[in-house]
């Protein structure tokens, strides 16, 4: 036994149950009782149109008997190159009905990484927007196990055509391939034959984005699915009643479980707007009033900084959450004045299936008085995280080291990749790959992946460090700090910095403003003022194009 296992965090839980048992076996079956509880309610907001749960259940229905037509059998992976549009619904529920596993890829994937998704996924059938389908997908699919190509349009299920997203989009047809909507029409009114779907069966694969090899696909179970939809209602205030905004991508795990599957458990109406866009994203808040959502912080931020946001953007909100990107305590008292409403840190993984901490809803994040770094909250109910040293064994609460991560959360494993899943599960809990420490009331801090650590002369430097203070400067917007090749100290730190529109700053200064705040061996040395960090569609930042 060890101080994790006696669950210190439990005392700041209020009221909520150490453990919880998840309403529903399985995500399918959760999506059903959504529809009995609200069958004409809105499921999916996308511009001025509206598709009721009634809709999507009988959407999804045809899609599923239209995939059995073609010989899709209990297992069969469908694939979905998606942004976020109300099709992405209707084929995650269509490929349940069918028995299948819908895998979610990243509409930002190029050729390379497409085939590499398509093959190693051993994907049946691939939904393609026409767009995607014309730039990539058709010089990929000949080349993969994939049998069926359906492709829909953005265009679909509203009629506004914003300029700012839609400009010279039109409806294409293309050789060798079917229409999604086509095809739903077709098998309208048909109803797949019941299936059953266990708890431990794979509800999705999401692919990790990449970043220490391959990406590698995560066996999200509807045992996971249920779970952490069920946190998202209960802990993060995720209720019927209100709607949840989707700006976070939907083939992310954030999307897929803090925005669909919270938005079918509740049930919620989900707000989608195609893809980020500041502008599109605030009209969206005035004319949809959504009451909740989850994102990175990089996202707000640039709702903030928009020219037109107001106060009263997010005036209807009562549960904000922030997750996939670091957020510093000054991004967090940024946000707090300029909304009037607090930001909640949430931490989790692909491999977690969204969050395996949070912040107790309608408490602000403590602050670690010795690093900066602010809380990414505790761990939540039936799921116990650890700090563990390099040889696995736990540490003092306090000490830094990994966060290991074991509950209903963590996924089965990694698709095709025993190896990999004994190294990173192993005994079933995630090594997380993240450096942090909890503190004795059970709060969780992160310091840094363990590979983007900085040797100078022998000191230990975390980015994460730098970059809050670096975000103490009214001018900084955003930041990333990598460390970089020296002769004299064999690695050295660096900070690239973008700055907030009408200020300016010179790295000499802020260069001064760290060496003021920091020990000699900590503030950066060198400093770059660039136009925009690069980023993943989630938000986070790109060290590794940074480093060079």
């Amino acid at each position: 036994m060890s101080a994790y296992d006696d669950r210190p965090w439990l005392g700041l839980y209020g009221d909520s149950p150490a453990d919880v048992q998840p309403e529903h076996t399985d995500a399918l079956t959760m999506f059903r009782a959504g529809v009995s509880a609200d069958p004409t309610g809105d499921a999916v907001r996308y511009f001025d149109g509206v598709l009721t749960r009634r809709e999507l259940d009988e959407q999804s229905d045809a899609l599923a008997s239209a995939l059995l037509a073609h010989g899709f059998v209990r297992g069969d992976r469908l694939a979905v190159y998606l942004q976020n549009v109300p099709q992405f619904l209707v084929c995650m529920v269509g490929t349940w009905k069918a028995g299948g596993v819908m895998v979610s890829i990243n509409p930002m994937s190029r050729t390379r990484e497409l085939s590499y998704l398509l093959e190693d996924s051993g994907a049946k059938v691939l939904v393609s927007l026409e767009t995607l389908y014309d730039d990539v997908a058709r010089d990929v699919v000949p080349d993969t196990g994939v049998e069926l190509v359906l492709t829909t349009s953005e265009l679909e299920h509203q009629t506004r055509n914003d300029e700012r997203l839609f400009s010279g989009i039109t409806r294409q047809r293309h050789e060798g391939t079917t229409d999604l909507a086509g095809l739903i029409a077709q098998h309208r009114g048909q109803v797949p034959p019941p299936v059953e779907l266990a708890a431990d069966d794979v509800a999705f694969l999401t692919y990790t984005s990449g970043t220490t090899g391959v990406p590698k696909g995560a066996m999200n179970t509807h045992r996971n699915v249920v779970f952490t939809a069920q946190l998202y209602r209960d802990w993060a205030r995720f209720r019927a009643g209100g709607s949840v905004f989707g700006v976070a991508p939907l083939f992310h795990i954030t999307g897929l479980i803090g925005h669909i599957a919270v938005s079918f458990l509740a049930p919620l109406p989900l707000v989608l707007a195609y893809r980020f866009e500041p502008q599109v994203v605030l009209d969206a808040l005035l004319e949809h009033r959504p009451t909740c959502t989850i994102g990175a912080i990089t996202a707000l931020n640039a709702l903030l900084g928009s020219p037109q946001f107001t106060k009263d953007h997010f005036s209807s909100f009562t549960s904000v959450y922030s997750g996939g990107a670091a957020i510093s305590p000054t991004a967090e008292r940024r946000f707090l004045e300029a909304t009037g409403t607090q930001v909640h840190n949430a931490y989790g993984l692909t491999e977690t299936t969204s969050p395996m901490t949070l912040t107790p809803f309608g408490s602000p994040s403590p602050v670690d008085p010795t690093s900066g770094a602010l809380s990414v909250g505790v761990p939540v109910p039936s799921t116990i995280v650890r700090i563990q040293g390099e040889d696995g064994t736990d540490l003092p609460l306090g000490e830094v080291g990994e966060i290991v991560a074991d509950g209903p959360q963590v996924v089965a494993g990694y698709w095709g990749k025993p190896d990999e899943t004994a190294a990173n599960l192993p005994g079933g809990a995630l090594k997380s790959g993240d450096v942090g420490f909890m503190n004795p009331e059970g709060w969780i801090f992160i310091v840094n992946r363990k590979k983007d650590m900085i040797n100078a002369s022998g000191y230990k430097v975390w980015p994460r460090e730098v970059e809050d203070v670096l975000a103490e400067h009214p001018a900084v917007r955003e930041s990333a700090v990598v460390g970089v090749p020296d002769e004299k100290r064999g690695e050295t730190v660096k900070a690239f910095v973008s700055v907030k529109p009408g200020t300016s700053v010179t790295p000499e200064e802020l260069i001064a403003h760290c060496k003021e705040r920091m020990a000699a061996y900590k503030y950066p040395r060198q400093v770059e003022v660039i136009d925009e960090l690069p980023k993943t569609v989630t938000g986070k930042i790109l060290r590794r194009e940074l480093r060079g």
